[in-house]
């Protein structure tokens, strides 16, 4: 009888874990060096548009490229505030943000809930036109929108920059790709018990994706926020306009009062900043579970 062998497993030598470990050392110091690239590109105009913010206008062009003044002074922040309507084009500007990501959340996922569950006829049509919404520029459609609501006379009302930033194909696709990755017994088991398609939608789907109404929301809002073309087509009275759109005529206004602009460039993007503070954690989850690239 031939006598068998049993070969034992051969182990990782201490030389090639000491490789792989090198090669993922270097691999993550690489990452944190884009990483720190990156953060720079950003955080670098931030901080020279709040420097510059801080210094007296006459410091500011005799030196524009200097980051150090003996005269901090914050006069650009209270000239700002004393000419213009800060405090109403910050609450116009939250009221627009707000209605619009509400009404974006719940028509959006109303919508995607239809295309991902109830199969209706037409159902891959209707996909096919929301994908073709994606490839047509919002420029294009400027036109034709401010003849329709001059038409129905919402010009210089809220409902005319609300209203157009409703119906978003992206975030239709966000709540049809996160209700796709739900188990379909529920929906199975709901209609069984009787429920009906609302109440399938309304009470088992909207509490589970909180991801992607976290998602849609923010990033809803701060499109809106920083929306200008069309407000400032569209909103005429100084009383009803935003942010940006306020901003920009404060800033026309100053010329190149560099300290000024700055200041007000630092004011328009300080509730966002707040915003992306509070609900970092938020958006980095609804980015990750609903798939948006």
């Amino acid at each position: 009888m031939a006598a068998t062998t049993l070969s034992r497993p051969t182990r990782a030598t201490p030389l090639g874990a000491a490789g792989s470990d090198r090669r993922m050392r270097y691999f993550n110091a690489f990452c944190g060096s884009v990483m720190l690239v990156f953060a720079a590109l950003w955080l670098i105009p931030l901080l020279w548009a709040l420097d510059t913010s801080l210094r007296p206008e006459g410091d500011v062009t005799v030196h524009p490229t200097s980051w150090w003044t003996s005269h901090w002074t914050i006069g650009a922040y209270r000239s700002i505030l004393n000419s213009s309507d800060m405090a109403t084009w910050y609450m116009n500007s939250f009221i627009i943000s707000a209605l619009s990501a509400a009404l974006t959340v719940v028509v959006c996922s109303m919508a995607g809930f239809a295309l991902a569950r109830t199969g209706f006829r037409g159902s891959k049509a209707v996909s096919g036109l929301l994908l073709a919404g994606l490839l047509i520029p919002g420029q294009v459609l400027i036109l034709p929108m401010f003849a329709e609501f001059s038409f129905a006379h919402l010009l210089n009302t809220y409902w005319a920059i609300v209203l157009p930033s409703i119906p978003t194909p992206v975030a239709v696709f966000v709540f049809m790709s996160f209700f796709n990755g739900l188990p379909v017994e529920l929906v199975e088991a709901a209609r069984i018990d009787g429920a009906s398609w609302f109440r399938v939608y309304a009470r088992i789907f909207m509490p589970l994706c909180k991801p992607a109404i976290s998602a849609v929301a923010i990033f809803t809002f701060v499109w809106s926020w920083n929306s200008l073309l069309w407000p400032l087509l569209v909103m005429t009275s100084t009383k009803l306009m935003t942010i940006p759109v306020g901003l920009a005529t404060v800033q026309s206004a100053f010329g190149i009062q560099y300290a000024r602009v700055m200041a007000s460039s630092v004011l328009g993007a300080l509730p966002l900043l707040v915003v992306f503070l509070l609900f970092q954690r938020r958006i980095v989850e609804g980015v990750a579970n609903t798939g948006i690239k």
